[in-house]
């Protein structure tokens, strides 16, 4: 137990690290949340704000924090293509360390580097007129770890059978550019005809925009206008995945090392 805590920790510790030794990393990452957030709210808010019965800026705040953690998360799960590549992760695997303790130390150092940007995206938010309080504040930390965890298992099941940088950020974007319009990150998704209703079901994302959205609009009128569906179902839904993708994931990306 105490070899694996100290992997994890060891693991998680190493891909952080190479997030503070990338500037140019961190910056681009702000990019796409900053610009969503300041761009496509701001307009939306000021064409559709007061039909629709709530601030569409905060709306598409809280669905882009949870995206950007999400797929920040998963995206950076690439770097066990580049630990395929340099053979790196061979090595990681033949020591005595369970191999969801490896996975899992990825996961969690991926976190780390997504709860960076999601901390700028919160202050970029509070620059902008988010109402953000400090109690939101507290509640928006564990349903941001749930959405990053989420998204770090989900990445390992993407990437277990990908030989190549190139071809899992083909197969990224091609995932996560519906996901956007199907998990409700930028529109209200209550009502959908049925062929986009089942998709939007089977989408992690929308539970952890969903989830977001409890913590951030609880106790406000504005509540059953935006959420879709209660805390606890989120977070069975998001914990019933991660194990899943979690599982399935690591069992897929062992076998294909073995299988090298």
């Amino acid at each position: 137990m105490t070899s694996d805590i100290g992997a994890i920790l060891a693991i998680a510790n190493r891909d952080f690290v190479k997030l503070l030794r990338d500037p140019m990393r961190i910056v681009t990452s702000f990019v796409f949340p900053i610009f969503f957030v300041g761009l496509l709210g701001g307009s939306l808010q000021a064409n559709l704000g007061d039909s629709v019965g709530y601030n569409f800026l905060t709306f598409t705040f809280t669905g882009i924090i949870a995206q950007t953690l999400f797929q920040s998360s998963a995206q950076g799960l690439i770097s066990l293509v580049d630990d395929r590549e340099s053979d790196f992760s061979q090595e990681m695997f033949v020591s005595p360390v369970s191999r969801y303790s490896i996975i899992f130390g990825k996961i969690l150092g991926e976190t780390l580097v997504a709860l960076v940007q999601g901390l700028a995206i919160v202050l970029f938010g509070l620059v902008i007129g988010v109402p953000i309080t400090l109690p939101i504040l507290v509640a928006l930390i564990p349903a941001s770890l749930a959405a990053c965890l989420l998204g770090g298992a989900f990445g390992v099941l993407i990437l277990a059978n990908l030989g190549s940088r190139r071809a899992a950020e083909q197969v990224f974007t091609f995932i996560f550019f519906p996901q956007f319009f199907l998990a409700g990150v930028f529109s209200p998704i209550q009502v959908l005809p049925w062929y986009l209703e089942i998709p939007s079901r089977l989408s992690p994302l929308r539970y952890a925009v969903d989830l977001m959205r409890n913590v951030f609009y609880a106790g406000s009128p504005e509540y059953p206008k935006v959420v879709l569906a209660s805390p606890a179902f989120n977070l069975a839904i998001m914990a019933a995945l991660f194990t899943g993708f979690m599982v399935v994931g690591t069992f897929l990306f062992v076998r294909g090392e073995r299988n090298r």
